[in-house]
């Protein structure tokens, strides 16, 4: 066995090892104490999985306005329902399955890499995801990123392979992207990084590419919009846009400090891969462009750029968002750093030394979280449930919560939102007649004055949970049906509102 073999076998047992690291403690906390703090641990993995777990225990999908995503984003719902087929309802199956999407995600970069580079580039980009904390962290949550990630790679390989088997590659990389706007319409925002590099893979025949690229992308979207979504659920797809609007800067120095910190946020997935990132960037303008001839390091830019600008367009800096960006990262800075080693060895040298670094640092702290897990929402969530089963004696069960959908996922509660949905909530409390509510920290003042048109509240419990010092306490209410004499809502009018949203 040669030794540029052995290093390689041990490269791949060293990554072997990484990833295995993701598995341990599944039903473990987002890491607390971390310097991310993103709003999707308390809820993401129920909302978007929600179709899954009502299907099994409920055996309906969709519950008539509650939120229900999978309207507008249903190939994740799909990949758990058939899951839970096999596993039933389970938040550990969820995110084991989460993170086989994420393994699936490096290994098509990997493919990328080396569909221009060595070997050893295509492992450096793959030991720069399997080796940072941030993704470790996020990776570990069943939510929707990694799964548009690996489309888009996917996406990205098929268009490499050109001109070889044009039409199948060109119809399968369309329906890739179809695939990818029905996991997270925010897959709109790499299309001008996909157009790049098909347009450097097909400049004489570019406009007939991107013509069947979009018709394969067109066709099926179409297809389900206009066969299951606006005949049934058309309310709910507009909602979820709604819903996901976030106030936008009304200033030109708004806008600027938007961007800015949208830019900024980079910095989440790791100062040192960013610094690498930025100086490759500069010397790839003025000194070594011949990076600029690998059509992967222009597209991976692209996103990244494409991503960062809907962050600031979008006004919500949230960390989960730049999962996609690290991967953009891993690309540039692996195949910049390649070219940086034939142009100048001290320079490349330089460069894999503050990787070497950056990789040092991720993995001592991805070690602590696995080491020291922490599981506070889960025991809330299993302490909630038993609390009410067992003091359920009228068998009323369902509980209303923001972070209603993320407890059944985790204990197979029943349960509705309290803050999203067609229904006002007023409406949705008629209709649905929960028997509990549970919230974190404090009621807000709307929740509570539309709650009080037809309850009293009870306050029963109380759990710790998690380290956000505005939501790290979950607070459980009974709520106690008032008297007909006493309730003060008109159920027809807002029947009647709610008909005509």
């Amino acid at each position: 066995m040669t030794r540029s073999r052995a290093l390689t076998i041990l490269w791949l047992i060293a990554l072997a090892a990484l990833y295995a690291v993701h598995f341990v403690h599944l039903r473990a906390d987002f890491p607390n104490g971390s310097p991310w703090m993103d709003y999707s641990k308390y809820t993401d993995e129920g909302w978007y999985g929600n179709a899954a777990v009502r299907l099994f225990e409920r055996g309906n999908w969709y519950l008539k306005g509650d939120f229900n995503p999978a309207i507008a984003l249903p190939v994740w719902p799909v990949l758990l329902a058939a899951l839970f087929h096999l596993t039933g309802v389970s938040l550990v199956a969820a995110r084991g399955l989460e993170l086989a999407v994420f393994g699936a995600a490096v290994g098509v970069m990997y493919l990328l890499v080396r569909q221009r580079e060595s070997r050893w580039t295509a492992l450096l980009a793959t030991t720069l995801a399997m080796a940072n904390v941030f993704l470790y962290s996020f990776a570990r949550l069943a939510i929707l990123e990694p799964l548009l990630i690996l489309l888009t790679l996917a996406s990205w390989l098929l268009l490499l392979h050109l001109p070889r088997h044009r039409l199948a590659l060109l119809t399968a990389t369309g329906l890739v992207l179809c695939l990818s706007v029905l996991t997270k319409t925010t897959a709109i925002f790499f299309f001008p990084a996909t157009l790049y590099l098909l347009w450097r893979m097909e400049r004489e025949r570019f406009w007939r590419s991107v013509g069947v690229v979009t018709l394969a992308t067109a066709l099926p979207w179409s297809a389900w919009y206009l066969l299951v979504v606006r005949p049934h659920y058309l309310v709910d797809f507009h909602y979820l846009f709604a819903a996901n609007k976030w106030e936008q800067p009304s200033t030109l120095n708004g806008w600027v400090a938007a961007f800015w910190y949208a830019v900024h946020g980079t910095l989440w997935v790791d100062p040192w891969l960013c610094g690498v990132a930025a100086v490759l960037l500069l010397l790839s303008l003025v000194w070594l462009r011949e990076l600029w001839g690998n059509p992967l390091y222009g597209t991976s830019l692209l996103a990244a750029g494409g991503y960062i600008f809907f962050t600031g367009w979008h006004n919500s800096m949230q960390p989960r968002y730049y999962e996609t960006v690290a991967f953009a990262l891993f690309l540039t800075v692996s195949l910049g750093t390649a070219a940086l080693l034939r142009r100048n060895r001290q320079a490349g040298t330089a460069a894999m030394a503050v990787l070497a670094i950056s990789v040092a640092v991720n993995v001592r702290q991805m070690v602590s979280y696995a080491v020291h897990p922490q599981y506070s929402f889960l025991g809330a969530a299993k302490s909630l449930t038993r609390y009410i089963e067992t003091n359920s004696k009228d068998g009323n069960r369902l509980l209303l919560s923001i972070s209603g959908d993320q407890i059944a996922l985790a204990t197979g509660l029943p349960a509705i939102c309290d803050d999203f949905g067609t229904y006002d909530l007023p409406y949705r409390i008629h209709q649905y007649r929960p028997g509990w509510f549970a919230t974190w920290n404090e009621i807000d003042a709307g929740t509570l004055e539309d709650l009080r048109k037809e309850y009293s509240l009870e306050q029963v419990a109380e759990y710790p949970a998690f380290d956000d010092p505005d939501r790290n306490l979950l607070i459980l209410y009974r709520l106690r049906l008032l008297p007909a004499a006493q309730r003060h809502y008109d159920a027809k009018e807002e029947a009647r509102e709610n008909a005509g949203r």
